[in-house]
């Protein structure tokens, strides 16, 4: 059955096509947080083997709120890691070393540029596609990125 929510299915595609690339983000990121967690060496470990698994499990819940988005729209989320690494903005580059600063400067890098991605994407979807529900929901999560990098951004200081 056809989606039928006062958005045209050009439209629908348009956003659903972009979604795509988020959903791709998020799990590439959701990866490299879980890299982290299992990873992190140091004196500080105990303490960053909590935090970064903190982090992954806002980033499922992130993935999935993703791809339900997609969902509602009439699409289907991409689930494979190789259209995950197609579609993806990030980079699987990692530190040499296995320190928490190493992590927490790459995390947040990814971040940064999920929030940059997502702003841009804002009154796009709202103006250009007349979809408002979606361009709320990435505004929602925008803030949930702009947390976890000042959380981040805090222990560079």
């Amino acid at each position: 059955m056809n989606t039928n929510i006062g958005i045209t299915p050009k439209n629908l595609q348009a956003v659903a096509n972009e979604l795509t690339k988020l959903l791709a983000d998020e799990f590439v990121l959701y990866t490299k947080t879980r890299n982290a967690h299992w990873n992190v060496e140091g004196s500080d470990f105990h303490a960053m083997h909590v935090f970064f698994e903190q982090q992954y499990n806002q980033l499922d819940d992130y993935m999935d709120s993703v791809a339900e988005r997609i969902r509602q729209l009439g699409h289907y989320a991409p689930a494979t890691l190789q259209s995950f690494l197609s579609l993806t903005h990030l980079t699987e580059k990692l530190g040499e070393k296995n320190d928490s600063l190493g992590f927490i400067k790459e995390l947040l890098i990814d971040h940064e540029n999920i929030i940059i991605f997502l702003r841009e994407n804002i009154n796009r979807f709202a103006n250009d596609y007349g979809d408002a529900g979606t361009s709320d929901f990435i505004t929602g999560l925008m803030e949930k990125h702009e947390a976890t990098a000042w959380m981040l951004r805090a222990h560079l200081k």
